[in-house]
């Protein structure tokens, strides 16, 4: 997983620009890089009835070029935060690029964590969300073609009995013993 400063040389990362404004003790701003199946939670001191402002924009690493990307449609990133008492005061999903915002109402520790909501996309070439959408509409193929060569053969067996009866039946009566 991503670290603070972790470099390029990882296959395509998700970076997130986060930048909390906090109203009462000025503006300070964080820069950091999330993996795609990674979540990153920071605590801040917040005193009571402060808003919270954050920037957020997910990209893409892309590992050939060394450059980031922009983000792919349906990307984007859930936020949670939590008061010093650990109610949740915030949990929403977002697009690739906004802005949320929260109000304190105890002073203390906050916990804000940000993952990517992205499950369903094949987004990174090397990602783990990837390989598993990869391997489960592999297994749903397999799936449903296992399910169609049982009923094949269930038909066929089923019409061979048929054939077998009809030609015994046959064969009996062309011998007159039936």
């Amino acid at each position: 997983m991503a670290g603070v400063g972790a470099g390029p040389s990882r296959a395509m990362w998700q970076q997130v620009l986060l930048l909390l404004a906090l109203c009462a003790t000025g503006a300070r701003g964080l820069y950091f890089h999330i993996g795609e199946t990674e979540k990153r939670c920071f605590i801040e001191e917040i005193p009571d009835e402060t808003m919270v402002i954050g920037n957020y924009r997910t990209q893409m690493w892309d590992k050939q070029k060394e450059v980031f990307l922009p983000s792919t449609p349906g990307l984007g990133m859930h936020v949670e935060v939590k008061d010093p008492d650990g109610k949740v005061v915030l949990s929403r999903q977002y697009g690739s690029e906004g802005r949320f915002t929260f109000t304190s109402h105890t002073p203390g520790d906050h916990q804000i964590c940000l993952h990517s909501n992205s499950t369903r996309m094949a987004l990174f070439a090397g990602g783990k969300l990837y390989r598993e959408e990869r391997f489960r509409l592999t297994s749903e193929s397999t799936n449903q073609r296992v399910l169609w060569w049982s009923i094949a053969q269930t038909v066929i067996l089923i019409l061979t009995g048929i054939w077998q009866m009809r030609h015994l039946k046959s064969f009996f009566e062309a011998k007159k013993l039936v």
